[in-house]
């Protein structure tokens, strides 16, 4: 059986929380490079994050930097920091209220189909809304979770942006819970400009309890790929 290791991070710092993450990646890389080589027979343990992070701004290798519709200055003023990173996709924001995941699997225990990966990602957060009674799915042609998908009020509750090698993942999903969507309106948000961004707190109409939400995607992440996760 696949296994798992759960790390909560809590409300991380944006570059602590993407170092941490680099740390583990190259860590799984260097033992499947290992195991190639005969030098070992173990496998890298997948390792699934669970944080927040305080406001920051990210920009995929993919994006276009005038999706930042603010300068520095407006940027200090708003308590935000912004980084170019090296995860696909364009610009996106995290903040408090934000649950946001990012799984180290090593694809070589699932399926080598990063196609597969993200439709699987998304199906657990699919699930885990329905638990919260919003009925949620996928937009053709577009990466993420969408609620009225196809219809004229569309609108994203959860991004998307993952990087890999050697089938190594790395960056993952931020989904809104009960986020301030306010700063969503200094950016075009993934480099789409004609899509409104909601959350669970907006659409439910009330403040949701993170830590359900959390356990929720926690044991749909669980079921959807076939794990258990590491005592």
């Amino acid at each position: 059986m696949r296994q798992v290791n759960y790390i909560d991070k809590g409300l991380i710092d944006y570059k602590k929380g993407w170092d941490f993450q680099e740390v583990l990646f190259k860590e799984a890389i260097q033992l499947k490079i290992q195991k190639r080589d005969g030098e070992t027979e173990e496998d890298p343990l997948n390792q699934l994050i669970f944080c927040e992070h305080p406001h920051v701004y990210t920009l995929g290798k993919s994006g276009a930097e005038s999706n930042l519709l603010i300068n520095e200055e407006m940027l200090r003023a708003k308590n935000a920091e912004f980084y170019k990173i090296n995860r696909g996709g364009d610009i996106t924001y995290h903040g408090p209220g934000q649950l946001v995941m990012y799984p180290i699997f090593d694809l070589d225990q699932f399926f080598t189909d990063i196609h597969k990966y993200m439709r699987f990602l998304e199906e657990a957060v699919i699930l885990t809304l329905s638990e919260f009674g919003l009925n949620a799915g996928r937009l053709d042609g577009m990466t993420g979770v969408w609620l009225d998908a196809g219809l004229p009020n569309e609108r994203k509750i959860c991004a998307m942006g993952v990087k890999s090698s050697r089938w190594v993942t790395m960056h993952g999903i931020a989904l809104n819970v009960n986020t301030d969507l306010s700063y969503f309106n200094h950016i075009v948000p993934c480099g789409i400009v004609d899509k409104a961004v909601t959350s669970m707190e907006r659409e439910l109409g009330n403040k949701v309890d993170f830590q359900a939400v959390q356990q929720a995607l926690k044991e749909n992440m669980a079921n959807i790929f076939d794990f258990d996760y590491v005592d």
